[in-house]
């Protein structure tokens, strides 16, 4: 059974940067079996599924190489990038994706950025900082975690980007990835960050979108701002505005399509 899929860069306006997503618009979802597999085929960091429900909603799911996820911002961007190309939701309606992580809504700007109205996931729990701090080499300044991930802040984004982690040790941390944050040194962004994610196969995602969902609380707090600029520097790169507003995180970015293509030998 042929799949038809697109591949979408996300955070980015040009091909080649930003994180790589693949989405299949499908009638219905495919045996679990056979969109993991399809995941693992497409070797991504994230592929998205996704089946109407009706003309605005639609049900979302997200799979790693190796594992379905609760919360995807790229690939949930990635996704609506998608459906408003294909005229399949129409300009200036709302496309709203019903997921593992409750209703998720993504609508699109007049400056062409796709917004997301994600879940805020500040990191509010205490978590133990030596086997993090091991992990990545050096001693960080701060250390939490929300429900998916760990968060490290370190001193300079200069240390950021020196960053040589051991992934074992990151995948053996009892969450799905590790955040490491620090302050922006360019004037026109606020912070920066990378994200570790060998658990769920990923051992560095390009850019993260759930992450700032974490990222956006945590840095508000620390700048006394609700709108601010970030960047993932990531090897691809890629950059994201969020505004926090109250338990929800508005993520902005663009997204450009640099593959359509078909998959054939799917099993149903």
């Amino acid at each position: 059974m042929p799949f038809i899929f697109h591949q979408v860069d996300a955070f980015t306006r040009r091909p080649f940067a930003g994180n790589p997503a693949a989405v299949f618009v499908v009638d219905e979802f495919p045996a679990d079996e056979i969109m993991q597999q399809v995941a693992c085929e497409m070797n991504l960091s994230e592929t998205a599924f996704v089946q109407p429900v009706n003309a605005t909603e639609w049900h979302l799911r997200w799979f790693t190489p190796t594992a379905e996820v609760d919360l995807c911002g790229h690939a949930t961007l990635a996704t609506a990038h998608v459906l408003f190309e294909q005229k399949l939701v129409a300009p200036g309606e709302t496309a709203r994706f019903h997921t593992l992580s409750g209703m998720l809504r993504v609508r699109r700007m007049d400056d062409g950025k796709l917004e997301m109205d994600f879940p805020s996931e500040p990191a509010t729990k205490q978590i133990a900082a030596e086997p993090i701090d091991r992990a990545i080499g050096m001693a960080g300044h701060r250390h939490a975690a929300n429900r998916m991930d760990a968060l490290v802040e370190l001193g300079s984004e200069q240390e950021v980007r020196e960053l040589q982690p051991d992934m074992n040790a990151i995948a053996s941390l009892d969450v799905r990835g590790l955040i490491v944050t620090a302050p922006a040194d360019d004037p026109e962004l606020d912070f920066i960050s990378r994200f570790f994610g060998p658990q769920v196969g990923v051992p560095e995602d390009p850019v993260t979108g759930s992450a700032h969902c974490c990222l956006a609380p945590w840095w508000s707090e620390r700048l006394g701002k609700t709108r601010m600029k970030a960047r993932q520097i990531s090897a691809r790169g890629g950059e994201v505005e969020v505004e926090l507003k109250d338990d929800r995180v508005l993520l902005r970015g663009h997204a450009v399509t640099v593959v359509t293509g078909t998959l054939h030998g799917v099993g149903s």
